[in-house]
């Protein structure tokens, strides 16, 4: 686990930003963290695609069905 002070986030920002490629980067304040920099690949992994449950929910407006599936009866 690597940890920056946000002083030294601040002179290394591309520092932290290539040790984020490997692990996630904490972000201190007076030595208590308070940001986590990852990479955007990992960051997908976490949420998923970056996708909601909307977008997942939602269907194409063309969406063809077969008349089997229209009978009900």
């Amino acid at each position: 686990m690597t940890t920056m002070s946000s002083r030294d986030f601040n002179q290394d920002v591309g520092g932290a930003k290539r040790a984020a490629v490997a692990e996630p980067v904490f972000i201190t304040d007076r030595g208590k963290p308070t940001h986590v920099l990852m990479s955007f690949d990992t960051f997908l992994q976490l949420t998923g695609d970056g996708q909601t449950i909307v977008d997942l929910l939602a269907m194409p407006e063309d969406v063809p069905l077969e008349k089997s599936r229209l009978d009900l009866g």
